[in-house]
């Protein structure tokens, strides 16, 4: 477990129940814990920009999102995300596939970077689900891959995990999610690297 995920996980605990001591307000942040990506060959591509899309609601604040039934959500009254996942969900995948190599280099919109290749990322969902306790920390993206030449969309999928969470609280969702955010990655990495390789074989030279 990353150190500073674990110095959040002692800060405070927040349960979906109810009674007991009034706890501290504590910050989680959400991380990539899989371990380092073991690197192509060669990359597929000179270049790949990443695009964060407007996000579902539970993606694009600080709160920490849990629901106990379908569609209806609440929030951690004592603990929240350290940024929103929509800004951070990006840069967590820039890092990834820096470490896979998938390309010379890997940037987010906004940087001083010139790419071929566009990858947008929109947050479908991100919450604790704890309509059967303790629940599950789900994550849910849907991933499109654009050729930016000619402005023309070469794939589309959504990748949807769910992991067990240790218990109903804000520490233990903070960590299924974020498992649950590495194994999206690991089934997003290899259907890029597929479509990238075929559509960058059929690009002129």
């Amino acid at each position: 477990m990353p150190a500073l995920l674990f110095l959040f996980l002692l800060a405070g605990c927040v349960s979906v129940g109810l009674g007991g001591d009034v706890p501290a307000q504590a910050q989680y942040r959400l991380n990539d814990m899989a371990t380092s990506a073991q690197r192509l060959p060669a990359p597929i591509v000179p270049a790949l920009l990443i695009q964060p899309l407007p996000a579902d609601a539970t993606g694009d604040t600080v709160s920490i999102a849990y629901s106990r039934r379908p569609h209806e959500f609440a929030h951690y009254q004592f603990a929240s995300w350290t940024e929103r996942p929509l800004r951070q969900l990006p840069r967590l995948l820039q890092q990834r596939l820096e470490q896979r190599g998938v390309a010379n280099a890997v940037g987010v919109i906004g940087e001083p970077m010139r790419a071929d290749w566009l990858l947008a990322i929109a947050i479908d969902s991100l919450h604790h689900d704890v309509s059967d306790p303790p629940g599950q920390g789900r994550v849910a993206i849907t991933a499109e891959l654009f050729d930016r030449r000619n402005r023309t969309r070469i794939a589309r999928r959504q990748f949807a995990v769910a992991v067990p969470s240790a218990s109903a609280d804000a520490p233990a969702a903070a960590v299924a999610m974020s498992a649950a955010l590495a194994q999206v990655f690991d089934q997003l990495l290899p259907w890029l690297e597929v479509e990238l390789q075929q559509a960058a074989a059929k690009a002129p030279r």
